[in-house]
């Protein structure tokens, strides 16, 4: 009863939620785009989520990190979103690392996980997992979010990471930031909600992902643009000579909407 709407879907079934429930998702991130992440793949029925973030739950929070609530404020956010987790799916497995994602730990964490979503703030958190998933040959989706826009891509084994069309990082004085400028915070649930939905798309092979394409999409005028753009052979990670063959750290680096 409770994955009834799935098992009645067409090209979904019984099977499509078999592979859910088989499934490990990480969420490198615990914040506004973590929050309906966690809650629509719990509510899923994912059978494991991995959750990563060393933030604890403050005021400015709420205003669109969903999964955490007033009396939250102070707690570690993977404790929170753990909480959650667990009062909407009590089937759904929850590991919870209280750390940041770094060049130490990155690897291993990613280790176990079918499909891992960015769902961090920094630029330096960005390139980290995209070069570690990459590194590994994992799929993952990346997204970002500030003022009145996003932008979103999937990464899976053989198509283009996020190095492809942005090779390095902005550099930090030409940076953007959510606690500077401001973001609305249904657009983050809206970003959130789409990565949530490739991961579920990739993990029962139905429709089509967002790869080798990057969608953004202007809550202002209510437009979404898909940028279509192929794997880049002069990659530095995932072209034919790479010259990134270790995971590196860069300098925090707050995301903006970069303008293609």
């Amino acid at each position: 009863m409770r994955y009834s709407r799935h098992i009645l879907l067409e090209g979904f079934g019984k099977e499509g939620q078999q592979k859910l429930l088989q499934s490990k998702v990480l969420l490198i991130g615990a914040g506004g785009l973590g929050s309906p992440n966690a809650l629509y793949l719990a509510a899923a029925g994912v059978g494991t989520i991995g959750i990563a973030d060393a933030d604890t739950v403050s005021l400015s929070n709420l205003q669109r990190q969903v999964i955490h609530f007033t009396q939250d404020i102070g707690k570690p956010k993977v404790e929170s979103a753990a909480e959650k987790i667990r009062q909407i799916n009590p089937d759904v497995k929850v590991v919870t690392y209280d750390q940041f994602i770094s060049q130490a730990n990155a690897s291993e964490i990613i280790s176990d996980y079918d499909f891992i979503i960015d769902c961090t703030d920094s630029f330096a958190s960005k390139y980290l997992v995209n070069d570690a998933c990459v590194m590994a040959h994992k799929p993952f989706c990346a997204g970002g979010v500030v003022k009145y826009g996003a932008q979103v891509m999937t990464h899976v084994p053989g198509s283009a990471c996020y190095r492809c069309i942005f090779p390095e990082p902005p550099a930090e004085n030409d940076v953007e930031t959510c606690a500077t400028v401001g973001v609305l915070g249904s657009v983050v649930g809206i970003m959130g909600s789409i990565q949530a939905t490739e991961a579920i798309k990739y993990l029962t092979g139905i429709g089509e992902l967002l790869t080798n394409k990057l969608l953004i999409v202007d809550a202002l005028s209510m437009n979404f643009q898909s940028i279509a753009f192929n794997q880049n052979k002069e990659c530095s990670l995932c072209g034919e000579h790479p010259t990134i063959t270790e995971l590196e750290e860069y300098s925090f680096q707050p995301c903006r909407k970069i303008k293609v």
